[in-house]
């Protein structure tokens, strides 16, 4: 039961962020280009956390899907992480592991259910 509870949260969480990439929120798309991340990419970033959200939800009926989701999600959020600290911008690095986070703690409770 934790186990859903904390996917459904994770993958909203996800999907929010998004939203906020494809619909360009200013507090997005400003430090993303401050960080240096091509404007055209950002469709494409977003779309992967959309799949991604879709995928932790999906998992919660096909298990493989939820773990190959969550992997891809760490991944991007782990990316997200490294590109802030390249662009030395230290005071904006909780946000993507505000994103990592639920993620990984959705896969760690997958696993033990």
């Amino acid at each position: 039961m934790i186990h859903t509870i904390v996917t459904v949260l994770a993958a909203a969480w996800v999907a929010f962020s998004a939203y906020a990439v494809l619909t360009r929120a200013a507090w997005v798309v400003e430090p993303l280009a401050s960080y240096g991340v091509p404007a055209a990419w950002w469709p494409w970033l977003g779309a992967a956390k959309a799949a991604g959200a879709a995928g932790l939800l999906a998992g919660l009926l096909v298990p493989v899907i939820g773990i190959l989701a969550g992997a891809g999600l760490v991944l991007y959020f782990t990316g997200a992480v490294i590109t802030v600290l390249r662009a030395r911008s230290y005071t904006t690095v909780a946000y993507p592991i505000l994103y990592l986070v639920p993620v990984i703690a959705a896969l760690a409770l997958g696993a033990t259910a």
